[in-house]
């Protein structure tokens, strides 16, 4: 059983939905996330996205892009990436991580060789935003050949059939973008996301993780209701921009979040 879906299965077994907050490797500065995932790890996360810096993230909104780009300028590369996070298994992390990143690096690496460089580093699964499931052969043949997940995106746009066909191919969790659009942490989340959770629950028994748009405590306790994980991402990056300390002030973050989110009663 891979690392996220023995975590996915404590959880559910606790009765606790996982807390998954994004971090983009190289940002703020270019070690940070080496203090500031221990520290999260230990205020309550429970999976962590590692975003693999890219220079046209088409995926996300203007906060991911700024930290992107400044880690870019920093020197982050897919070599930095991995050589963090087997830093960060060295140091004792011991949650999940998945690879959030964009296809062409990968692919420019070999599949296989970068799956391979992933699995020994550390790294459980791939989200790969700009990788359809009908082009994702190739790259699927590779993470399963080295015990890596792949994760796929489905939004509130997506048809019945499409559903069915990223849940045949997909494994670890399934990526519910929870509104249209960019990343980007919002005042409210859509009216229908419950709708939208039950139509893709219906079809698959993988854990639901519900992303985009989620910025505080109380919409992630909403989100909790209905889903097996909540991802915060734009939310979790802006607070270690803007810190003097960013590892604490993210730990903080996480603890309001899971605060959040324990408050909600999950049913067995």
């Amino acid at each position: 059983m891979s690392r996220l879906a023995s975590t996915f299965e404590r959880l559910r077994a606790q009765r606790r939905v996982a807390l998954m907050p994004y971090l983009c490797i190289g940002h703020p500065t270019p070690d940070a996330v080496l203090n500031i995932v221990p520290r999260a790890e230990a205020a309550g996360a429970d999976l962590f996205e590692l975003g693999v810096p890219f220079s046209d993230p088409l995926a996300d909104g203007a906060t991911i892009q700024a930290a992107t780009q400044r880690a870019l300028e920093q020197g982050a590369s897919l070599d930095v990436c991995l050589s963090q996070a087997r830093a960060l298994r060295e140091r004792g992390v011991q949650a999940p991580f998945t690879f959030m990143g964009y296809y062409n690096p990968m692919y420019q690496r070999g599949l296989d060789r970068f799956c391979g460089q992933a699995a020994d580093a550390g790294v459980d699964g791939l989200i790969v935003p700009d990788l359809p499931p009908e082009e994702a052969h190739d790259l699927a043949q590779a993470a399963r050949q080295h015990s890596v997940d792949l994760v796929f995106l489905l939004a509130p746009t997506s048809t019945d059939a499409r559903v069915r066909l990223v849940c045949q191919q997909a494994s670890g969790f399934l990526y519910l973008v929870s509104l249209v659009g960019v990343t980007g942490a919002r005042d409210s989340l859509p009216p229908d996301l419950e709708r939208f959770v039950e139509r893709v629950r219906a079809q698959t028994s993988l854990p639901l993780a519900v992303g985009f748009g989620i910025g505080d405590p109380v919409q992630a306790g909403r989100v909790a209701r209905i889903a097996d994980g909540v991802i915060v991402g734009s939310a979790v990056v802006r607070v270690a921009d803007r810190a003097q300390d960013p590892p604490a002030a993210v730990a903080a973050f996480i603890g309001q979040l899971r605060a959040g989110i324990d408050q909600v009663a999950v049913p067995t």
